[in-house]
């Protein structure tokens, strides 16, 4: 057999290099964390708010009353609530800035990892929508939900949600 034909089952020989895009500086673990925790009450803050609405409120009483005891547990309406709410407010910034309220208070965006802008679907799609189908189930949502916060601590500082949507968090 000759060289040439042995190359054709060789392994592909790619460079994959987890840093941050040439001259864009990485968000600090801290930063990127206070930002989440602003997004995190906003977006509580507003369905606090939603659930206020009579017409709301009785939805969740009658949802809620054979099982659940708070407005805070997952139902389908709580998680429709929840995601409509996440819409309105981060959806536009995000899609259009690639930030959420939080990053611009901090100064952070998001960008993809060769520094370029995502789209919708990678931010709204994978970055955001798999965390929150992810968290329909407990179990799921706990596993989820350690091992992203987790990976932020490698060299790149990319936790899962980034990994799987190929975006970073960089400072401005």
């Amino acid at each position: 057999m000759s060289d040439v034909a042995d190359q054709r089952f060789a392994p592909p020989q790619a460079q994959v290099a987890d840093l941050a895009p040439e001259g864009a500086v990485l968000a600090e673990r801290g930063t990127r964390f206070l930002a989440a925790v602003v997004d995190g009450l906003i977006g509580a803050g507003v369905v606090w708010v939603a659930f206020q609405i009579p017409a709301l409120e009785r939805l969740v009483q009658a949802q809620t009353a054979a099982t659940l005891k708070s407005m805070w547990s997952p139902t389908p309406l709580s998680l429709a609530v929840g995601l409509l709410a996440f819409l309105v407010i981060q959806g536009w910034p995000l899609v259009t800035r690639g930030q959420t309220l939080g990053k611009i208070l901090f100064k952070l965006r998001i960008v993809r990892s060769d520094g370029s802008k995502p789209g919708a679907w990678r931010l709204l799609g994978l970055r955001y929508g798999v965390g929150m189908l992810a968290g329909v189930n407990p179990i799921v949502a706990g596993v989820y939900g350690l091992v992203d916060s987790l990976l932020i601590f490698r060299e790149s500082r990319k936790c899962l949600h980034d990994t799987i949507a190929d975006t970073q968090v960089i400072k401005l």
